[in-house]
Parts: structure tokens; sequence; C-alpha cells
């Protein structure tokens, strides 16, 4: 297995401002991100680089250190779920198991990166989806988010819907 890379733009609304952020990042074959460069464009200058060495260690896009994010071994991005599909993947919970991380989260609206401890647990697992609850540990946010067989999230309550493809149809 040669790890998963991933493309994302993302057209969201901070406020009544609309707002649109590209993302590429790279996993290796574990669900670690290796890399990932975030830009919100339309603002010159606006952009996010980083770097990991799949143990937890983070560094810049001049490849300086970033001992704040010590630990961290998923990202998670504000404005797309697809980021909460790296931990899901990577930890491979089953019913009733649930694990604490800290996780690299980037407010995307602000382009502020800090670290964060995230909680999530596996609540059911069925033949062609699974809900898992993700918990904000330092405050009360939590969500019941539910992924199809891939581990992708299409349902984030009142936030996220996936839209296509429909259930009917597959990911290439």
């Amino acid at each position: 297995d040669e790890g998963v890379a991933a493309d994302g733009l993302v057209i969201a609304m901070d406020g009544q401002t609309p707002i649109r952020v590209r993302y590429q990042l790279n996993c290796d074959a574990g669900w670690r991100v290796r890399t990932l460069a975030l830009a919100k464009m339309g603002e010159a200058g606006r952009q996010i680089e980083l770097h990991a060495d799949g143990a937890g260690h983070w560094t810049d896009a001049a490849h300086r250190p970033i001992p704040a994010l010590d630990g961290c071994l998923d990202v998670d991005i504000s404005v797309t779920p697809f980021t909460n599909t790296l931990p899901i993947r990577r930890l491979g919970l089953k019913p009733g198991e649930a694990t604490e991380i800290a996780a690299v989260y980037i407010a995307a609206e602000e382009m502020q990166v800090r670290m964060m401890r995230q909680r999530y647990t596996c609540l059911e697992v069925g033949p062609d989806f699974a809900r898992y609850r993700y918990e904000n540990v330092a405050s009360d946010f939590t969500a019941e988010l539910t992924v199809n067989i891939e581990g992708l999230v299409i349902e984030y309550p009142q936030l996220w819907s996936m839209v296509w493809p429909t259930q009917e149809q597959k990911l290439c």
C-alpha cells in the first residue's frame, strides 16, 4: 500500500463572507499525515505548509521544528470533514472502543494552527456504513459522524452531507 493523497477545494461561509480553501495532503500507508499544504484563496500569502515524520514531529515550510505540535499524528481542517476520515481509518476502532488523540487543528477561516485534543468513539458498524462520535476534549462540542465503507464521512450533522456519489453509486 502506497498511502493516500487528497486534493480538495472547499467553498464555505465565514459569517456573511464566502471563503475558498484549497488543501493538499499526503498520508503514509498507515493513514498518518506526512505533508499538508493549505491556502486561503484570494488572500496573497495566506498559506500553511506542514511536514510530519509520521511519529508526531512537525516542521514548517522551511523545515523548522514546531514543538507545539509534538505528538500529533492527524490533521483536522475546520472546513472539511475529510480530515475526520484520517483518524477513523488510522485507529480502526471496533464498536464500543474510544481513543483520545492529539490533532493539528487548522482554523482555516483565520489560518491559525494549534494542537487540539480529540476523542473518537466507534458507535456502530454496519455492512456499508459506520457511526462515530467525535468530541473536542477541551469544549463540549460533539458530533455523530456517519462514514461509508471506505471510511469517508458522508454525514456531519448540521455542518455537511455528501451529495455525490449517492449510496447507489460507487467511488472509483
